[in-house]
């Protein structure tokens, strides 16, 4: 599990959407249309963008990833919390209770969620059959060194084993700037 080159990519914040919530937001029937693939297979950028609050605060033109999932959840960075005056926990994606309020404005409606809000947690997306050939295991936790013009180790990053992965490190924002990348870099699992 030593040395292993590894795409490095900044995942912007972003909203993932239930079928009920992009409708009350997008209308009735909506379905999401595709803007662009992402290196997740099953993951697209859609066409769609969407405004979060909490008070008065407001973060604009947040994209919507797709496909629909069965529950909604934000994915912002440290930084992004500080702008809305919240403090919602560091998570996995998926990992939603106990998470922050928020609302999400759309062009036909606003969802009012009691939980929802996350700031992404480092990790590793890795296929099945490449976890097996590299020896990383569903849920451990590694390092990965990022050689760039800021220098930095990042430690307890995650596994995420999944045979539909694509072995690749997603950061945040915030993370992502820190190591002097823009949005595709490489690292070394170390």
């Amino acid at each position: 599990m030593k040395n292993i080159q590894i795409l490095v990519e900044v995942s912007a914040r972003h909203v993932h959407l239930s079928q009920n919530d992009l409708e009350m937001l997008f209308g009735s029937g909506y379905k999401l249309k595709k803007k662009k693939d992402l290196t997740q297979p099953s993951n697209f950028a859609a066409e769609e963008i969407v405004n979060i609050k909490i008070n008065s605060q407001v973060l604009e033109s947040i994209r919507i990833v797709g496909p629909v999932r069965e529950n909604t959840q934000i994915e912002i960075s440290k930084t992004d919390s500080v702008k809305l005056g919240a403090n919602p926990p560091i998570r996995l994606s998926g990992d939603i209770e106990g998470s922050s309020a928020v609302a999400i404005v759309g062009p036909k409606g606003e969802v009012n969620l009691e939980k929802g809000l996350i700031v992404a947690q480092r990790h590793i997306h890795c296929a099945t059959n490449e976890a097996k050939k590299l020896k990383l295991k569903n849920g451990a936790e590694v390092s990965v060194k990022i050689d760039s013009e800021r220098p930095v180790t990042f430690h307890n990053v995650k596994v995420r084993v999944r045979d539909d992965y694509k072995l690749c490190l997603h950061l945040d924002t915030d993370e992502g700037n820190a190591a002097g990348i823009n949005k595709i870099g490489g690292g070394l699992i170390v």
